[in-house]
């Protein structure tokens, strides 16, 4: 025990770069990674991965990715619609300022309408 309160006193005094290049050279020499875990692991196929982790989320970010130059009035009505309360100087700054949030810690129901109407005005949405 008194060696490894030794090394730990040792490694303590390392700077952060000399912790990162020994955290390298230790990954190297045993083939191991210090990555953080994956919490689930992905199954054999591969496919099903997705729709698994957004099940399990309750909230998304609605991000509006990019507008058409000539759906973009359309698009900006349909914001007004989807964010309630939002005036017409706003709608148009978020509009011409995407990649941008338009709704965020929406329910997945809420989420998935502003996705279909922003779409259908002819915006490309990103769901997060």
């Amino acid at each position: 025990m008194a060696d490894i309160n030794a090394l730990v006193e040792e490694l303590s005094k390392l700077t952060v770069l000399e912790a990162a290049d020994l955290v390298k050279s230790l990954e190297t020499k045993w083939g191991v990674t210090a990555a953080a875990p994956v919490a689930a692991a992905a199954p054999a196929g591969g496919g099903a991965a997705a729709p698994a982790a957004e099940a399990a989320k309750d909230t998304f970010d609605v991000i509006l990715a990019s507008v058409p130059a000539d759906k973009k009035i359309g698009v900006i009505k349909a914001v007004r619609e989807v964010k309630a309360g939002l005036g017409l100087a706003e709608a148009k700054a978020l509009v011409e300022g995407a990649p941008k949030p338009v709704l965020e810690g929406a329910p997945k129901a809420e989420a998935e309408a502003a996705k279909k109407k922003l779409e259908e005005a002819g915006g490309k949405i990103e769901l997060k």
